[in-house]
């Protein structure tokens, strides 16, 4: 039963996803999860530089086969998360996200943890220091 499917399909044609669409899936799958600051594309200067939205596809390296995907993710974590959790998180989501939607075996999601985020705790500085100058 299985080939008559396959050789249905193939009649109709071919279905290639390109890498930059596997790894859009992944990178917008990785942000949805709770203690991901953002992607990182690359550290530069010994700090991990993060991208923003438009730009997730290159914080995620794809190789894509015909039935087959794996998957690496350059993240950037918040501080004070825990990151084992965080990772487990990531890739469970990346996983079902392109499993979902494309229809490949995801095989590997590897996580690289590139920096951590603690943006917030200097905004609240910031913010003290101004209302203390009013």
């Amino acid at each position: 039963m299985g080939d008559a499917g396959q050789g249905s399909s193939a009649d109709r044609g071919t279905l290639k996803i390109s890498e930059e669409v596997v790894a859009i899936i992944a990178g917008i799958a990785a942000m949805e999860v709770p203690g991901v600051a953002g992607m990182s594309g690359g550290i530069a200067g010994g700090i991990a530089e993060m991208l923003g939205r438009k730009n997730l596809s290159k914080g995620v390296k794809v190789e894509v086969g015909d039935k087959e995907a794996a998957i690496d993710l350059y993240i950037i974590v918040e501080y004070g998360c825990r990151i084992p959790e965080v990772s487990w998180n990531i890739q469970e989501r990346v996983k079902k996200a392109i499993e979902t939607m494309t229809g490949l075996d995801v095989v590997e999601v590897n996580i690289h943890i590139q920096g951590v985020n603690i943006e917030k705790e200097h905004k609240k500085d910031s913010d003290e220091e101004q209302v203390r100058v009013r």
